[in-house]
């Protein structure tokens, strides 16, 4: 295998508009979808290409952070870079000046996140496999190497984390399945706050003819009786052979997240999403008890490994919903998704990225983890951006084979 070597480092500042109504929910009511990107320039075919989402304004400075933070990566080898990454992972988020401005979350995290996720798309493509691949031929012990476990050794030291990846062998091969019959999937697309009752209905309708066996309705409007009015539609339109999950997006206080919840119980939702603010980890607390058996979902804003130990120490998140692009990129996503291994709680991530990067990082976490398999979530409306967007069928993310991350964007 040919050295490659990075060369050159460049941020881009990409945005989209949508359509009207695509994105709305309770808290961001106009997103432009935008992606503050981090390419690798090399002397080969490949660059390395790394994603973060914002929603417009902000991208700018997420792409400034990345030159700042980035320069030391310049003239490395990939293969030099990756042997320990969690070591360079934690070298980007230490940053002696830049820190401050964190830590490890807001615009410096982001931009660790897409630097990051670019060294890992640049690895695969180095290595001519598709990033599940590549993850799924490392040892235990690689795979370590590539996470940062400061403050976690109270509940996760790495040497466990050998332990629990090793343990994990047993089964893998009968989960290698999922890469020949597909991952499932749910449908945001169809529920989002500014659409109307018809609108989702009619939306809902076609996911399911297509074989979408899950679908989210967002809530958190200034009518919760209306919230709950659509819900209940929504239920009685689908039936009780799909989940739908309802999400909040942060928006209710604990006393109206507690009367909401169990007003929305009467749908059974699979899951609450975001019912309050993502640092009131108190909060969920209380409410996870309050509103027994409904679950909680969280993680969109949750932005690094040491507060999603916290939550699951507390024992307030059913389904943790990490994202690549909001915590500190595939490395740190790894290191929460074993954290929530230990715990015996599941992965369902969240996906800033469109579900690109993720359709790889689900395929680890089943195979080489023993996470369930359960879905990953779908948001089509930058699909035709990505020079391979994802492909699906009956209701299920097909496996990507090209190499690398699935993250590359069109040229305009």
């Amino acid at each position: 295998m040919r050295p490659c070597v990075i060369h050159k480092i460049e941020a881009e500042d990409k945005r989209f508009l949508l359509q009207p109504g695509e994105g709305s929910d309770s808290m961001h009511s106009t997103p432009h979808y935008s992606f503050a990107v981090t390419r690798l320039r090399t002397r080969s075919k490949s660059d390395g290409v790394g994603l973060v989402l914002t929603l417009g304004t902000g991208n700018e400075l997420v792409c400034e952070a990345i030159r700042l933070l980035s320069q030391t990566l310049e003239g490395r080898e990939i293969e030099e870079v990756m042997h320990r990454f969690g070591a360079t992972f934690r070298s980007l988020a230490d940053h002696p000046q830049l820190r401050w401005l964190g830590p490890h979350k807001g615009v410096v995290h982001l931009a660790v996140a897409s630097i990051t996720n670019a060294c890992f798309d640049l690895w695969s493509k180095a290595r001519g496999v598709p990033l599940w691949k590549l993850l799924l031929d490392l040892s235990a012990e690689e795979i370590v190497r590539l996470c940062d476990f400061s403050y976690l050794e109270d509940v996760l030291p790495p040497e466990q984390a050998i332990e629990l990846l090793v343990a994990n062998q047993d089964g893998r091969a009968a989960r290698q399945n999922v890469i020949q019959d597909g991952y499932p999937c749910y449908d945001t697309s169809v529920g989002w706050l500014g659409y109307s009752e018809q609108e989702i209905l009619e939306k809902s309708k076609r996911a399911v003819d297509k074989g979408f066996r899950a679908l989210k309705l967002k809530v958190g409007g200034d009518d919760l009786a209306m919230d709950v009015r659509r819900a209940e539609a929504l239920r009685a339109a689908i039936g009780d052979k799909v989940d739908l999950m309802v999400d909040a997006n942060q928006k209710w206080s604990l006393p109206q997240a507690v009367d909401a919840c169990k007003q929305l119980s009467k749908v059974s939702p699979f899951w609450i999403e975001e019912p309050t603010h993502p640092d009131d980890i108190a909060a969920h607390k209380t409410l996870a008890e309050q509103i027994k058996p409904t679950p909680i979902a969280l993680g969109e804003h949750v932005a690094n490994r040491v507060q999603f130990k916290n939550y699951l120490q507390a024992r307030c998140v059913d389904f943790v919903q990490a994202d690549c692009t909001r915590v500190g990129g595939v490395s740190e996503f790894i290191t929460v998704s074993l954290l929530a291994r230990k715990f015996h709680r599941p992965v369902v991530p969240h996906v800033g990225d469109m579900g690109q990067i993720h359709q790889h990082l689900v395929l680890f976490n089943h195979v080489a983890l023993g996470h369930p398999r359960l879905f990953l979530e779908y948001i089509p409306h930058l699909r035709d951006r990505f020079v391979h967007p994802l492909r699906l069928k009956d209701g299920h993310f097909e496996t990507p084979y090209e190499s690398g991350s699935s993250a590359d964007l069109h040229t305009e």
